[in-house]
């Protein structure tokens, strides 16, 4: 049995179709795309990706960080993540949550709504940060031991 070209070039889980934007657009798009390095493909899907999750959550921006882009509150410079982590350290209470980081409990609410719609993006991206940082902090107290001796 033979596959067609189309059907060996579908990744499974995805989908095809084509688009028709202006020309400007998609200028700024090949420029972008050029200055990341990235395929076009990849940064249409990640720019459709990410704009109807800001559609659907108006208070969540994303952001570019040393380990790649991440959800963030609008208007501080916390990402849902960092939200998360102070809402659970505050016994699951936005409202506490929300007196600890200096926000309205609004703003907090956002980020617990965005996490409960991408739970594991938020998860995966915190297990990152936090080992990194946390070895970081070993090469910290490594240097500070060799130098206070």
């Amino acid at each position: 049995m033979t596959v067609s070209r189309r059907a060996r070039s579908t990744q499974p889980g995805h989908r095809q179709f084509s688009v028709r934007v202006s020309a400007p657009t998609f200028q700024e798009l090949e420029r972008r795309r050029r200055e990341l390095a990235e395929s076009r493909n990849a940064l249409t899907e990640r720019y459709i990706a990410e704009g109807v999750k800001m559609d659907e959550h108006p208070d969540i921006y994303f952001r570019e960080g040393a380990l790649g882009r991440r959800a963030a509150l609008i208007g501080t410079r916390l990402d849902v993540w960092q939200v998360m982590d102070t809402v659970r350290n505050s016994d699951n209470s936005a409202e506490e949550a929300a007196t600890y980081l200096g926000l309205p409990v609004s703003k907090v609410r956002a980020a617990v709504r965005y996490y409960a719609a991408y739970r594991d993006e938020v998860d995966e991206l915190a297990a990152r940060e936090i080992a990194v940082a946390e070895r970081a902090e070993a090469a910290w107290r490594a240097e500070q031991a060799l130098l206070a001796t």
